[in-house]
């Protein structure tokens, strides 16, 4: 077992995204809370020391994780919501930071880069 020099940031969904969710599409007027954050997004961000470091990695990443759980629902940036700053992405999401990372496997981590313009993205 070994310990990763990172931290994660958990992004959970509340009820502003919920509801953007639901105005995009009538078919999905089942779609609960409760189900969107049964399986949240994890980031690996930089390693976090003191509580009080959360904000400083937040404002660095929040319009990044913002973009992709708004891509990760809906791919039309024109139907997302505009002016999106930290305090939107607040009401929006709940954050939680987790300090200490163990890699639980005995082989190396597969990098993916979906944004590389390589053979397969794979580094």
């Amino acid at each position: 077992m070994f310990e990763v020099n990172r931290s994660v940031l958990v992004v959970k969904p509340k009820q502003p995204f919920l509801a953007w969710a639901l105005s995009l599409d009538d078919e999905i007027k089942d779609l609960t809370l409760e189900r969107l954050r049964k399986d949240c997004t994890a980031y690996l961000v930089p390693e976090i020391e003191f509580d009080s470091d959360q904000h400083q990695v937040l404002e660095w990443c929040f319009e990044l994780l913002f973009e992709e759980q708004l891509d990760g629902w809906h791919t039309e940036p024109k139907d997302w919501p505009q002016n999106r700053n930290l305090e939107m992405f607040l009401e929006w999401f709940e954050v939680e930071f987790h300090s200490l990372v163990f890699d639980l496997c005995d082989y190396q981590i597969q990098v993916i880069d979906y944004k590389s313009e390589g053979e397969n993205g794979v580094n």
